[in-house]
């Protein structure tokens, strides 16, 4: 959008927040239906004047972060959460299902204005305690949300836009709270919700699965390897049973050298982690340097190699799928390979091992293993309406026959 259409966006939005708090439902036909309901629900409990958004026990809240599976996954994609908050300065905020702030963390600019209306880990931003906002929306209603400036029933930020997008728990589906991003609202644009949306999803595919542990189930079907990695879905790895704290890009290299037994030169490892990106070979050296000493030393250099036993869920799935044991590799695939990776190789490997998954799927629609996959990628209908198929072909009912339709039905909806 322009200048001169934000602009004029924003004048609507101001004269309908007017219209309200000094005429009542005279609004009804210049703002969307959600935010009148909003505004009116904060109408009741919240001044238009409101300075700061009320803080919750901060104790109470600090012990809920701690075991919420909410801060694994940030924890897990951190680094791109921060990056894009300092990339766009943005503020970006991740609640519990009540709209209370969790964790944050601003760009330079946005930081502050954040700080200065109490947009911080333990405010409560309900619209019955800060007024009408995208997190609010995105919390109650299930569903992406965008506030611009005035549609915001708080005039403390009137000056912002946000975009919130909401977050569940990959297995269960239940809903955990919401990511959301907020600016100022000159800086308007329409990539805004799909950030927020892939930013969403980012920190879906980090979260720990509360069904099955995957790392324990690599461990029984291949006994105690040494190095035990976990690259769908969720991130970790483990030597010796202990868990290794790695960064992103360690990780990245962690698991191209465990994918690669046989060893790879410092040019291949680059071009595999970096593929064209103006990154030096010191950088690199010095992530290795790094994963080395978490490793006792057991890295060999010219060629880097791994010097102790390896099993990833990777190789695991691939290997399960090359044995036809469809049902099994599904309940060993966690999700995408490290979602949100810039490596190349790593890029190209979880395409493939996704790809390989699903047409087995399609060659060999398991009810139950159909039925896993559906938590994986809930809008992939073309499995499950193959599952469907195969099974209406059959005499007599499945019993996973009303859960297939089931799942059908929430993917259209």
């Amino acid at each position: 959008m322009t200048g001169s259409d934000l602009q004029a966006r924003r004048y609507d939005a101001v004269r309908a927040w007017t219209s309200f708090v000094e005429r009542g439902d005279e609004a009804e036909a210049l703002v969307r239906p959600e935010i009148l309901t909003s505004w009116t629900r904060s109408s009741r409990a919240v001044s238009k004047d409101l300075t700061e958004a009320p803080l919750a026990d901060e104790g109470e809240t600090e012990a809920y972060w701690r075991e919420s599976p909410l801060a694994v996954a940030v924890e897990r994609v951190e680094s791109e959460l921060r990056r894009t908050a300092e990339d766009g300065d943005l503020v970006v905020a991740v609640t519990d299902p009540e709209t209370r702030i969790l964790w944050t963390y601003g760009g330079r600019v946005m930081r502050r204005k954040a700080e200065s209306v109490n947009f911080v880990a333990g405010a409560r931003w309900d619209d019955r305690s800060a007024g009408t906002n995208a997190l609010d929306l995105a919390n109650r209603l299930d569903a992406p949300s965008m506030v611009f400036s005035a549609e915001h029933y708080a005039s403390i930020v009137h000056n912002w836009v946000c975009w919130a997008a909401p977050l569940h728990d990959p297995v269960t589906g239940r809903q955990l709270g919401v990511l959301d991003l907020s600016t100022t609202w000159d800086r308007t644009h329409p990539i805004g919700m799909a950030t927020a949306r892939v930013m969403a999803r980012l920190i879906e595919g980090a979260m720990p699965h509360t069904h099955h542990d995957p790392a324990a189930a690599l461990l029984e079907e291949t006994g105690d390897p040494g190095l035990v990695m976990t690259l769908l879905g969720t991130a970790e790895s483990r030597l010796d049973g202990q868990r290794l704290l790695l960064n992103r890009r360690q990780t990245e290299v962690l698991a191209l050298l465990a994918l690669h037994p046989g060893g790879l030169s410092l040019e291949q490892l680059h071009a595999m982690v970096y593929g064209d990106q103006a990154v030096t070979f010191s950088t690199l050296k010095a992530e290795v340097s790094h994963l080395r000493a978490a490793l006792g030393g057991q890295l060999s250099s010219r060629p880097y190699r791994l010097l102790m036993p390896v099993a990833t869920d990777v190789e695991q799935v691939l290997a399960l799928l090359r044995r036809g044991q469809v049902r099994a590799a599904v309940d060993a695939y966690g999700g995408d390979l490290l979602p949100g990776t810039n490596s190349p190789a790593l890029s190209e490997l979880g395409e493939y091992v996704a790809v390989a998954l699903r047409e087995a799927l399609l060659a060999d629609p398991q009810p139950d293993a159909v039925l896993r996959y559906g938590e994986l990628a809930p809008y992939d209908t073309e499995v499950v309406e193959r599952c469907v198929a195969a099974l209406s072909a059959q005499p007599g009912p499945h019993p996973a026959l009303p859960l297939l339709k089931g799942r059908l039905a929430a993917a259209d909806g």
